[in-house]
């Protein structure tokens, strides 16, 4: 049995989805797109500004990703994307590039995020991690993925996925 071709770490800001990502495509021989790249300058103003994005700022966004992973599937490649993917629509939106699209949901706790963001420099302030954990849908049921401890090591987080992938 292969593993699926075409990943999305997901989860809410500070989880690693980045980090894990890369991981994941450089153990399954994939190409890392980098989800953050694919939000208009707009977006990345509204975030440093404190401002959650809506469904309106996160369409363009997310169809540009189903768009990128729909060119590396005719490309024939295997793609480990990074994106929060924090609701069911969206990762529909995401899955109009590939219908066969294997979420990873990194999950951890509040403190353990809240202590990350402020270790960390990035467009995302502290100040939206409640909005995000307010706005994540968990995966559902008929939904393709596995959902993954992440307050555990790096390399912890890595094999657990890898190894929920593999069994995908």
């Amino acid at each position: 049995m292969s593993a699926p071709r075409h990943l999305v770490v997901m989860g809410v800001t500070a989880t690693g989805k980045t980090t894990v990502g890369r991981a994941l495509a450089v153990a399954l021989d994939g190409v890392f797109v980098e989800g953050d790249t694919f939000h208009p300058p707009a977006n990345i103003e509204k975030m440093s500004a404190g401002i959650p994005l809506d469904d309106d700022d996160r369409r363009p966004w997310l169809r540009a990703l189903a768009e990128e992973i729909a060119r590396l599937d005719a490309a024939g490649e295997r793609s480990v994307t990074a994106c929060s993917a924090l609701r069911r629509p969206y990762r529909d939106w995401l899955r109009e590039g590939h219908a066969g699209l294997f979420f990873v949901h990194l999950d951890s706790t509040f403190e353990v995020l809240l202590d990350r963001m402020k270790r960390r420099t990035h467009f995302m302030p502290p100040s939206l991690l409640q909005s995000q954990l307010d706005t994540l849908e968990p995966l559902e049921p008929d939904e393709s993925g596995a959902v993954i401890d992440d307050t555990r090591t790096v390399d912890e987080v890595v094999a657990d996925s890898l190894a929920a992938v593999r069994a995908a």
